[in-house]
């Protein structure tokens, strides 16, 4: 939360709260991940980033931005990668050569894990839960250490042989209770309540407004999350709630947005894809709004950046998980991966799930450098979980850490807060900052 967290029985009622709430939020992931699936499941030629340039390094600047070579050698130590991969509805079949390419990268220039080369053991569960299944028990048939998964629509379902199994399991973004709550060996990138309740709250609290229209497409999965865990994140803040459900397939938003604009001051979230955004900000555009405006990254596409005003996309306050479209460490040092050790995968660089894939990767081995002795499960969970703060490789300037203590409710989360921009006249992102990323005690 943005408020101070409260100690003594109203803290702890207030967890509990928040725990119970994750139930919602389990169901919220789901279609979260599949708008999210969706906008990442584009055509090659349709980069997020709109045109935007690639972050480049020199040729006689690569090496600075890699780093010095430091092979590792030795017997391999087999991580699991389960992605959704290429099915009938979504296309994530990008997600495998990035982690082929950062495996690469960290076997070159990083030692590997505890000096031993990383072998990749991969499955794709097609957005079925029944392959989630499947690929969580190849892992375990197949002896890997430690599984990472990017962007899927059925975590709960490959997560639950590998806890069994006692295999720890780094996951990009997972909002399902189970996973969340477990202490044992699951480590989450993404702070799960960030970008839908806390980052509008922020934003009103900065604009000093006291109302936040959250204008969102009304299936029960999304309603749910407003119906149980913000409304009381909204009063603890101070905030108002002002919850505006809008029926899918609802392609002139005009009635609704007239409602909030002649209804006073207030900020407004968008949660939806980019078609649900296109007919919320066009409406809102229309009735004459020019109050802030907050959205969730699968609303910002090239569709949108065609079918909206550039004046009304100017300072639309966008949520992500890396800093796509602009030139930052993070995007210098994918592209310099990219460039010297996935040339021909086709890879794009401006994609924000290509770079969010490197992040899960690249923070195993961030997690569990110094590792020492046998690698195995075990270790590497211990590993992870003793780890100092650090920088979250490809989300410059977040941190993470995976100690338990992140957010009290949600032991499994690994970061405070998340990625902020403002889009130009353009629509395409300026700087990021890290909102609400305060240190993570150890």
């Amino acid at each position: 939360m943005f408020v101070s967290d409260p100690s003594g029985h109203e803290g702890r009622r207030r967890a509990r709260g928040h725990v119970r709430a994750l139930a919602a939020l389990a169901a919220l992931g789901t279609v979260a991940a599949s708008l999210l699936l969706t906008a990442c499941g584009d055509s090659d030629s349709d980069d997020e980033s709109g045109g935007a340039p690639a972050a480049t390094a020199s040729a006689a600047g690569t090496n600075q931005v890699l780093g010095a070579v430091n092979q590792a050698r030795g017997t391999p130590v087999r991580i699991g990668m389960i992605s959704d991969g290429k099915g009938s509805v979504t296309d994530l079949s990008f997600e495998s050569p990035v982690a082929d390419t950062t495996v690469a990268y960290l076997n070159d220039r990083k030692g590997g894990i505890g000096g031993h080369p990383i072998e990749l053991v991969k499955c794709d569960a097609l957005a079925d839960p029944a392959k989630g299944t499947d690929c969580a028990n190849q892992m375990v048939e197949k002896n890997v250490t430690a599984v990472v998964v990017g962007s899927s629509s059925v975590v709960e379902s490959m997560w639950e042989p590998l806890h069994q199994a006692h295999i720890p399991v780094l996951f990009g973004g997972a909002n399902a209770a189970s996973i969340l709550t477990d202490k044992d060996s699951t480590f989450v990138l993404a702070d799960a309540l960030f970008s839908l309740v806390n980052l509008p709250i922020q934003l009103a609290k900065e604009k000093k407004i006291d109302t936040v229209s959250v204008v969102a497409i009304d299936v029960p999965a999304v309603m749910s999350i407003y119906q149980t865990a913000a409304p009381a994140a909204f009063k603890a803040a101070g905030v108002k709630l002002d919850l505006v459900p809008v029926p899918p397939g609802t392609a002139d938003m005009t009635p609704q947005m007239q409602r909030i604009a002649s209804a006073g001051p207030r900020v407004v979230q968008m949660i939806g894809s980019d078609s649900f955004c296109i007919a919320g900000l066009n409406g809102l555009h229309s009735v004459g709004f020019s109050g802030p405006v907050v959205a969730i990254s699968q609303c910002v596409t090239d569709a949108l950046r065609k079918a909206v005003p550039g004046s009304v996309l100017k300072g639309v306050t966008v949520s992500a998980t890396a800093p796509v479209g602009t030139d930052n460490p993070s995007t210098r040092l994918f592209s310099a991966v990219v460039d010297t050790y996935g040339k021909g995968k086709g890879i794009q660089v401006n994609r924000q799930g290509s770079l969010s894939m490197f992040t899960v990767v690249a923070a195993l081995q961030a997690a569990t450098e110094g590792i020492s002795g046998d690698i195995t499960p075990a270790s590497i969970t211990a590993a992870i979980k003793s780890m100092p703060e650090k920088d979250l490789p490809g989300a410059d300037p977040m941190k993470f850490r995976c100690g338990g203590k992140a957010a009290a409710a949600t032991p499994a989360v690994c970061v405070r807060g998340g990625l902020v921009t403002s889009l130009d006249e353009k629509g395409q992102p300026t700087e990021f900052r890290a909102v609400a990323s305060t240190p993570i005690e150890g």
